[in-house]
Formats: structure tokens, sequence, C-alpha cells
């Protein structure tokens, strides 16, 4: 994979959150990363729905979303462009712009702190 051309989507907040209901863009083929599934199975089909249950990384680059694709009984681990909010309208808990993360420190321009 190619990271070149992609942005470091690490830089900001995750898209979806854990207890995000979301729905599969795509097919999405086993890469040899799932046990007991025949690398090219698929283990999702479009339009399957999941809720997001854990975030990570992959190459400190990318947001990898654990989605419980609980008709399936399975766990998948699916990139954001592979991924859509099952409900768009809901609010978000990225949204608010003063719910900065607690190790974020914050300064006034000198003019205002004066």
């Amino acid at each position: 994979m190619s990271t070149d051309d992609r942005e470091i989507e690490v830089y900001r907040e995750p898209a979806f959150q854990p207890g995000d209901k979301v729905i599969s863009k795509k097919n999405i083929r086993n890469d040899g990363t799932m046990a007991g599934v025949e690398i090219g199975e698929t283990v999702v089909k479009k339009g399957d729905v999941g809720y997001v249950r854990d975030i990570g990384t992959f190459l400190q680059q990318f947001y990898i979303y654990a989605v419980d694709f609980i008709d399936r009984s399975e766990v998948v681990g699916m990139r954001e462009r592979e991924l859509l909010a099952a409900d768009p309208a809901a609010p978000r808990r990225g949204d608010n712009s003063s719910a900065l993360q607690p190790h974020i420190v914050t300064r006034q321009p000198k003019e205002a702190a004066e």
C-alpha cells in the first residue's frame, strides 16, 4: 500500500467513535489478518451494518475501526473510506469544538489576555 498520496488521518479526530452505527460501503475480503478465514474470502458485504467497537492506528497514519458486525458474529478492522455513518444526522461527539482532548492546552492571544 502506498501512503505517499494519502492524508495522515491521525492528525485529526477519528470520523467514528466507539458505539457509532456504521454501514460498509463495499465488500471486504480477508487480507490474511483474520484467523480461520481463507485469504480472499468475503468477510463483510456492501450494506452490512455494524457498530464501532474500538479505534486503532496503522503505520501511525491511518485510523482502523474495529467494527462489530453482529449479524455476522465478526469483528473486522476497517478504514474510514470503507464506512458510512448509518445516521449522518446524529450529533457527533467530535463536532463540539469546546470539547478538546484534556492534554491539549490552548492559550489566549496576548491581546485578549491583557
